[in-house]
């Protein structure tokens, strides 16, 4: 039965691997540490850790779903069809205002939803974290000059919130 599991879950993550690389020359990612992610919460004796089992729950999630061999299939076959993965650094991405740039914890207060405490600006908190991500990736530039390369014309603007991007 694990064997089973295992077979679908790797050709799922094949599949849609696939289908991202096959209508995406670029692709940007957090730089995640899965390794750290996953990290046990037990603690030690002297200080024994909080929530563990909650956590325990969370480390079985992340593990079977498989995030570092996504990744490892995403970039292989970027390189083999001659695109670009790009990995950004994963912090704050979550707790920046997309608008301002004000960085804060009480920025995400809830799971789903993005205020910012500095300027008002609300918006859903993976659409603004994926959004800060293709910032930092640099994304609009990189695609203004995959356009040109084509022989078409395109503002920075234009490709940053072109529809082509997946967010």
């Amino acid at each position: 039965l694990h064997k089973r599991k295992a077979d679908i879950r790797n050709d799922f993550l094949h599949q849609v691997s696939t289908l991202l690389v096959k209508n995406h020359d670029v692709i940007v990612i957090e730089d995640l540490k899965v390794s750290n992610m996953s990290k046990s919460a037990k603690g030690t004796l002297a200080n024994p850790g909080k929530n563990v089992k909650a956590k325990a729950g969370l480390n079985r999630s992340i593990l079977n779903e498989a995030w570092h061999k996504f990744f490892t299939y995403l970039e292989y076959k970027l390189k083999l069809k001659g695109g670009i993965l790009i990995k950004v650094n994963p912090k704050h991405t979550s707790q920046t205002c997309i608008k301002c740039g004000h960085i804060s914890k009480d920025n995400r207060k809830e799971q789903e939803r993005f205020k910012c405490v500095k300027c008002g600006y609300e918006a859903n908190a993976d659409h603004n974290a994926a959004q800060n991500i293709l910032r930092r990736a640099g994304l609009a530039r990189i695609t203004c000059q995959a356009n040109l390369i084509r022989g078409r014309q395109q503002e920075p603007a234009e490709a940053y919130n072109s529809s082509s991007i997946v967010v």
